[in-house]
């Protein structure tokens, strides 16, 4: 069987000082690292990673990158010995479907040398994790089409990286910025946005040709049509506007909202948001009046539940663009210590959870 690549450990750009010194770390992991160097105690162990749900494994390479880099010991002048070809690290890889406490990575060796490591590779695992069953999730309940990975307003940017690279594994088609696809070397997406259209007076075809005439081919000419309130009108504008040059509309109507088109309809469904009534219409009038090839792209407010309910009722969406809710909920991830010495060693109802299909880590 052909060995899986992992991601180098310099992709990442770890504080590998910080990390190394505990800054990153519970407080508490520092001082047993350093009580057990100070007494010269140094039990060989084996650590068990798992967490409690059905997820998809992200962070790996990440956190081996940590062990590989930050693994180690202070000798008496400060130096810093590192540790990494002492242990033995088995693991699983990015992507993996794991079960509830699945056991997704076992180190093995000195306790001193990844005590004070916990900490950051647990929360590694943990927020790419959660990335990546949040979209994979998204991605299946979509059956296809495409999804755009559009949460980087809604958090730090110090998370872009990982978790863009996280998405991309779980099957996004596209994400908003370079910092998110750079891992793979890939490029940010985005659409013609609002701050754009506000910039030349609320006039969104004049602001959509000014985008297309700078950025096409280059880039797939996408358009928020839903600053006038009326999408079907500004579609149909921007359409004619743009021809070939156009990929998609983006229907984004406030969840407060009712879109022009629909008024002299409400009675018989929600008709507030982006609603499939109103992609219908829209879907319809880029039809008549031949704009067939006009991809509508569908965001505001989706999730994995929102996004099948589209699915099942045959909604013409082309691609969904979700944002705050692919960075929601927890896969908090736990290691435990349940071998010390070569002996069972383990908190009760923590025992160890062999897996067959962890592999090696060179």
């Amino acid at each position: 069987m052909a060995t899986r690549e992992r991601l180098a450990p310099d992709t990442f750009r770890l504080p590998v000082q910080r990390i190394r010194d505990g800054y990153y770390s519970d407080a508490y992991f520092v001082s047993t690292k350093r009580l057990l160097e100070d007494d010269d105690h140094h039990p060989q162990v084996l650590l068990q990673v798992f967490q409690k749900r059905e997820s998809l494994l992200g962070g790996i390479d990440e956190a081996i990158a940590i062990l590989k880099l930050c693994a180690g010991r202070r000798a008496p002048d400060g130096a810093w010995i590192p540790g990494w070809d002492e242990l033995e690290v088995h693991a699983l890889h990015e992507g993996d479907r794991i079960e509830p406490r699945e056991t997704v990575m076992t180190i093995a060796g000195d306790y001193t040398l990844v005590a004070h490591l916990e900490t950051v590779y647990l929360g590694t695992l943990a927020r790419r994790s959660l990335i990546m069953r949040n979209v994979r999730e998204v991605v299946e309940a979509a059956r296809g089409k495409q999804i755009f990975y559009f949460p980087a307003r809604h958090d730090h940017w110090l998370v872009q990286t990982g978790d863009g690279w996280a998405a991309h594994v779980a099957g996004a088609i596209g994400v908003s910025t370079e910092a998110q696809a750079s891992w793979w070397g890939g490029r940010g997406i985005g659409t013609v946005p609002h701050g754009l259209i506000a910039a030349y007076g609320g006039d969104t075809v004049l602001a959509a040709t000014k985008f297309a005439d700078r950025y096409h081919p280059d880039v797939n000419v996408t358009v928020l049509v839903d600053w006038e309130n009326d999408s079907v009108g500004t579609a149909l504008k921007v359409a004619e506007a743009l021809g070939g040059r156009l990929w998609g509309v983006r229907l984004d109507t406030g969840e407060q909202l009712v879109d022009r088109s629909l008024w002299e309809e409400m009675g018989d469904f929600r008709p507030t948001g982006v609603n499939p009534r109103l992609v219908e219409k829209v879907r319809a009038a880029l039809d008549a009046a031949g704009f067939g090839a006009v991809r509508i792209v569908a965001s505001g407010g989706f999730d994995a539940e929102r996004i099948r309910a589209f699915e099942a009722s045959g909604v013409p969406v082309d691609a969904y663009g979700v944002g705050s809710s692919l960075i929601r909920g927890q896969n908090d991830f736990t290691a435990d210590v349940v071998r010390v010495d070569g002996r069972p060693c383990a908190k009760v109802g923590r025992g160890e959870r062999p897996n067959p299909r962890l592999e090696r880590v060179g």
